[in-house]
């Protein structure tokens, strides 16, 4: 007797090709952001090991500290973009623990949407600080553009380096690209417009795992 076959269970309609396109973007950077992460932990231990090396031996070199200060800053916002996706940033669930499915999900819309407004608030405000279009009518020429606009961002170096602090800075609007790119696929997931993504090679993907 032949048996019947069992209801397959009913698939979600692919999700649009702006949406696919964005999700497939942050994909991508979060893979770039592995391998950065990797490399700057790296470059971290190294520089340390470096540091109590020189010491040890009486031949301490002065601007290894500095360098693992700014590795450092650089491993913590791409850390703060790779965990903003991964979706470990910190969350008080106080209100919507207390809400039914529709109002806790309203909820999450509205603070990704927080998250997204502020890293396009970074964006502008990158911009204009950093102000590429001033310092290209200038030639490139960092003194006149400082003498004019009294922005001094690419005029300074470092202490001990002795590099200029703007190549340093570039965390930052780095930081807000990504960061931006990261909380509108999120947006998009938590309004449905997607299922939310399976992040291969990110096995820890909440506080409570790590420990």
């Amino acid at each position: 007797m032949p048996i019947p076959n069992s209801p397959t269970a009913p698939q979600s309609p692919a999700p649009r090709a702006p949406v696919r396109w964005v999700l497939a973007l942050s994909t991508q950077v979060l893979r770039m952001e592995r391998h950065l992460l990797t490399a700057l932990m790296t470059l971290l231990v190294l520089l340390i090991l470096l540091n109590v090396v020189t010491r040890y031996t009486g031949m301490p070199i002065y601007w290894v500290d500095e360098a693992a200060v700014y590795t450092v800053v650089w491993l913590t916002f791409v850390g703060a973009s790779v965990m903003t996706r991964l979706r470990m940033d910190f969350a008080v669930t106080m209100l919507t623990d207390h809400l039914g499915a529709r109002g806790a999900k309203a909820f999450k819309v509205v603070a990704t949407s927080g998250v997204l407004l502020f890293g396009l608030a970074m964006l502008v405000m990158c911009w204009m600080w950093m102000d590429p279009i001033g310092i290209a009518r200038y030639g490139f020429d960092a003194k006149e553009f400082a003498a004019e606009s009294f922005n001094f961002i690419y005029t300074e170096r470092t202490q001990t380096l002795n590099w200029p602090t703007w190549v340093l800075q570039l965390i930052l609007p780095i930081f807000s690209a990504t960061f931006s790119v990261h909380a509108l696929a999120n947006l998009l997931e938590d309004m449905g417009a997607a299922e939310r993504v399976q992040h291969a090679g990110f096995d820890v993907v909440n506080a409570d795992a790590v420990n």
